[in-house]
């Protein structure tokens, strides 16, 4: 006869996972599987946008759902283990493309935006580029694979066999006329030159990353993807996969299976779990 007891349930594991675009902040709750459980939510921003003005729009779509075990977050920028090296739209006064305002440069350089995440919401996060994030929910885990996104600007991401390498800001980097990948390929030249001409230049940026990747699969997503034409697709090539915006959502589980801990923070918070037992017991810590 056994002495155990029944069988206790296993805790629920639910993401709540943020995309930080240039123009809004979404949030969708996920299932371990990376289904979306009840409805997404948006906010427009408003800039000057300060981190804290960051974090209050995520406190609040978060108190509109019932509960998670863990958040995920990609925002534009270079994303170091949680950390905000540098991000390019938050700093300026009004958006994209206008002037930076020296004390949001100063209130954004280095910030710990894992460590602030967790100190708000007392669960573990992982923090990302955006770009990175749309990858996880897309990639085959097989082989050299880019992920491209085209929004604001240009985002991107590169996976070795399922695990997300270094980060490089390929939009910073130059293209051609002096110009970067963002100045030449960025919303603002497509709304000026209209989807024709800026679906050449975007056939141009790709043609120029192939001899600095030579990935064996290349995925192009993010809000402006599909305004491509179609005799620019064509030329692109049927080993392009062309991926739904939705993307940047769905990656919120799958990414935490692709960094170190020491990305994910699990390990650091896991410890503390062991030294402070106001840590709530139903935390499930990935490995």
């Amino acid at each position: 006869m056994s002495h155990t007891g029944p069988e206790q349930p296993k805790p629920r594991l639910r993401t709540l996972a943020v995309d930080c675009g240039g123009g809004g902040i979404k949030t969708s709750l996920l299932d371990e599987g990376g289904f979306q459980i009840g409805q997404a939510q948006r906010t427009a921003l408003r800039y000057p946008l300060s981190p804290e003005d960051l974090l209050g729009i995520v406190s609040k779509h978060a108190n509109n759902v019932d509960g998670f075990e863990r958040i995920t977050l990609g925002m534009p920028g270079m994303i170091r283990h949680g950390v905000v090296v540098y991000t390019p739209h938050y700093i300026r006064k009004a958006g994209p493309h206008t002037k930076i305002l020296p004390e949001l440069a100063t209130a954004w350089d280095h910030l710990d935006m894992r460590r602030a995440l967790e100190a708000r919401f007392g669960v573990p996060a992982l923090v990302l580029n955006d770009a990175e994030v749309a990858a996880a929910g897309v990639v085959s885990g097989s082989g050299v694979e880019l992920v491209i996104t085209l929004g604001t600007g240009l985002g991107n991401a590169l996976i070795d066999n399922g695990q997300l390498a270094p980060h490089l800001e390929v939009s910073h980097a130059p293209m051609r006329w002096g110009l970067t990948y963002d100045d030449v390929i960025g919303e603002a030249e497509r709304i000026r030159l209209g989807d024709t001409a800026w679906s050449r230049r975007v056939l141009k940026a790709v043609e120029s990353l192939v001899p600095v990747f030579r990935w064996d699969r290349l995925y192009l997503g993010g809000g402006n993807a599909a305004r491509i034409v179609p005799s620019v697709r064509v030329k692109l090539g049927p080993e392009v996969v062309f991926i739904p915006n939705a993307a940047g959502m769905n990656g919120g589980v799958r990414a935490w299976s692709m960094v170190t801990a020491e990305d994910s923070g699990a390990s650091r918070l896991r410890k503390e779990h062991s030294e402070d037992n106001s840590c709530p017991d139903t935390w499930d810590f990935p490995d």
